[in-house]
């Protein structure tokens, strides 16, 4: 009885622990915020020309968690692009978590 006390207690925190944490944010406040992040990441095969080619990501059905982390790299500098250093030095921590909700709960195709 003890031994299966302990096992279910041990697999009950296991679980916690292991289980995906999600965004903080608000997916609706995220639509209403990404008015910034649309005109690139909004249209299917956009590529950019500054400062160089470069193919911009899809993130519709990212994961919110890749999405604040990416966001916060930009801003702190240690993820670089001209064009995302500007945008998110405009973002609160609360945005960033906003978006991410958004974009994560907005599948349209695989995220690349």
């Amino acid at each position: 009885m003890k031994y299966a006390l302990t096992s279910a207690l041990c697999a009950t925190v296991l679980t916690a622990l292991i289980a995906p944490a999600h965004a903080a944010g608000d997916p609706k406040a995220g639509h209403l915020k990404n008015s910034m992040c649309a005109g690139c990441h909004g249209i299917p095969g956009w590529r950019t020309a500054y400062p160089a080619v470069y193919a911009v990501p899809k993130l519709g059905g990212q994961h919110a968690e890749y999405i604040v982390a990416a966001l916060k790299e930009y801003k702190s500098g240690d993820r670089s692009h001209p064009s995302m250093n500007g945008i998110v030095g405009s973002l609160t921590d609360q945005d960033v978590e906003d978006l991410a909700a958004y974009y994560s709960s907005s599948y349209n195709g695989p995220a690349k």
